[in-house]
C-alpha cells in the first residue's frame, strides 16, 4: 500500500475506485465500503484508494472535540492490511473547507485521482456546507465520467454502525461490542517507555505505553488484553489511567504480560483490550496492589481458559 499524506500534489497515473471517509476505527461499515472498492478495482484494471483528509473536518471546523477512536498512524496500520493499494490523507485547509461541490468533484475527484468509479454510504456529504450529497454525486458522475454505487449501510443490534456507535460504548468500557462493531479488538500502538519498575520489584514487571493524546481511551480500568511485540503473542491484564499508589504523573497505558521477562524497552507494542475487569483503584500499600494485580492475573488466565475452552467445542 501507498500512504500519501501531508501534500496536495497529487496526480493518479491509473483510474481508480475512491471511496471517501473520516474513516475513525475503520469499523464494520467502513471495511463494507472498502471491500467494495476492492471488487470494482479488481474486476476493472484500476487501483483502489480510500481518500480521508488529515484531520477530521468536524475537529478542524470546530464541532468535535480532537480525540478520535485511532490515531493516523493506527489508522494507516489497519489499512495496510487489507489490501488498498493508495490511503490518502489530504490537507483540510481553508481551500479545501471553502472549495464547492462542483469544484471539489473536478479538481480533486476527476483531476487528481482520476476516478473511474466512487463508492460512498448515503450519507456521504462533501464541500462547502455539505452541500454536496449522493444525488448531486450521480448527477454529475456523468458529466465527469465516473460511475457511483452507493452501499447501505452496515447494522448491528438494528441500529447503523458507525464511529458514534463505536465511541459511545468504548467510552462505556463495553469492549466486546466495541470489538465487534470495529471488526477486530481495539487496540492502542506505542513504543514501550520506562516506567518507575514498580511491578518488578513486586516480581510482576510490566510495560508502559504514552498514547497520543489524540487517542480515545476507554475508562480507567484493568482489561484483560493481548499483546503484540516483535511478532510475538502475549496475554496479559491492561490499566487503563494512573498510578494512584505510587502518586506518579504517568497516565497511560500499563500492562502485565504474563510468562514474560523479556527485556522489551524501546519496542513498540500493539495492546488489544478484550474484556473490562475493574475500575482503577488506589491501595493503601503496595502489598495490596501486589494482591489484587495476582487477582487480577487469575480472572486472566480465567478469561483466555474459557475462550480456549469455547473453541474446543
Amino acid at each position: 500500500m501507498e500512504y500519501i499524506t501531508g501534500t496536495d500534489d497529487i496526480h493518479m497515473k491509473q483510474e481508480c475506485v475512491v471511496t471517501f471517509g473520516k474513516f475513525d476505527g475503520v469499523h464494520r461499515g467502513h471495511q463494507k465500503l472498502i471491500s467494495r472498492v476492492k471488487k470494482y478495482a479488481r474486476e476493472g484494471g484500476y487501483a483502489s484508494v480510500m481518500f480521508s483528509f488529515d484531520v477530521s473536518p468536524l475537529i478542524r471546523i470546530g464541532n468535535r472535540t480532537t480525540q478520535t477512536i485511532l490515531t493516523n498512524a493506527e489508522r494507516e496500520y489497519c489499512v495496510e492490511h487489507m489490501g488498498v493499494d493508495y490511503l490518502i490523507e489530504y490537507p483540510f485547509t481553508r481551500k479545501v473547507i471553502e472549495m464547492e461541490p462542483e469544484n471539489f468533484v473536478r479538481e480533486i475527484l476527476c483531476e487528481k485521482l482520476q476516478a473511474a468509479h466512487v463508492v460512498v454510504g448515503p450519507d456521504f456529504c462533501f464541500g462547502h456546507e455539505r452541500r454536496g450529497n449522493v444525488a448531486m454525486l450521480k448527477q454529475l458522475g456523468p458529466r465527469y465520467g465516473f460511475t457511483v454505487d452507493v452501499v447501505e449501510k452496515e447494522k448491528e443490534q438494528g441500529r447503523e454502525i458507525s464511529s458514534t456507535f463505536v465511541r459511545e460504548e468504548l467510552q462505556r468500557g463495553n469492549m466486546e461490542l466495541v470489538n465487534n462493531l470495529l471488526g477486530y479488538p481495539y487496540f492502542v500502538i506505542g513504543t514501550v517507555v520506562h516506567g518507575r519498575q514498580l511491578g518488578r520489584t513486586m516480581g510482576l514487571p510490566t510495560i508502559n505505553q504514552i498514547p497520543d493524546s489524540g487517542k480515545l481511551l476507554p475508562p480507567r480500568g484493568v482489561y484483560v488484553s493481548k499483546t503484540y511485540i516483535e511478532g510475538k503473542k502475549y496475554h496479559g491484564i491492561t490499566n487503563i489511567g494512573c498510578k494512584p499508589t505510587v502518586e506518579g504523573a504517568f497516565v497511560g497505558v500499563e500492562t502485565y504480560l504474563f510468562d514474560c521477562n523479556e527485556n522489551l524497552y524501546e519496542k513498540e507494542a500493539q495492546v488489544t483490550l478484550l474484556s473490562y475487569q475493574r475500575p482503577e483503584q488506589k491501595f493503601s500499600s503496595v502489598e495490596e496492589l501486589r494482591a489484587q494485580i495476582l487477582k487480577d492475573e487469575q480472572t486472566g488466565r480465567n478469561y483466555f481458559s474459557r475462550k480456549t475452552e469455547h473453541r474446543k467445542k
